[in-house]
C-alpha cells in the first residue's frame, strides 16, 4: 500500500489492517515452512506495511501528546 492510502485511514481502520496483515504473515510463515511459498517476496512487502503504519500511528501519537502540551 501507498503511504498516502494509509495517511487517508483512521486509527481504528489502521488497527484492523495490521491484524490482517500479520494474520496473513502467519500464514505465509506456515506455507514457507511446509515449502508451499508461491511468492517469498510478500513477507517482505506485509513487513514492510506494518512498519509504514507504525510509523504513522506513532506520528499521529506524537502530533497529539505536542498538541496536548500547548
Amino acid at each position: 500500500m501507498k503511504n498516502e492510502e494509509l495517511r487517508g485511514m483512521t486509527d481504528a481502520e489502521l488497527n484492523v489492517k495490521v491484524q490482517d496483515l500479520q494474520h496473513e504473515r502467519l500464514n505465509l510463515r506456515i506455507q514457507q515452512q511446509s515449502g508451499q511459498l508461491e511468492r517469498p517476496t510478500r513477507l517482505q512487502e506485509i513487513r514492510k506495511t506494518i512498519a509504514r503504519i507504525e510509523t504513522i500511528r506513532s506520528e499521529r501519537r506524537l502530533a497529539a501528546a505536542t498538541e496536548a502540551a500547548k
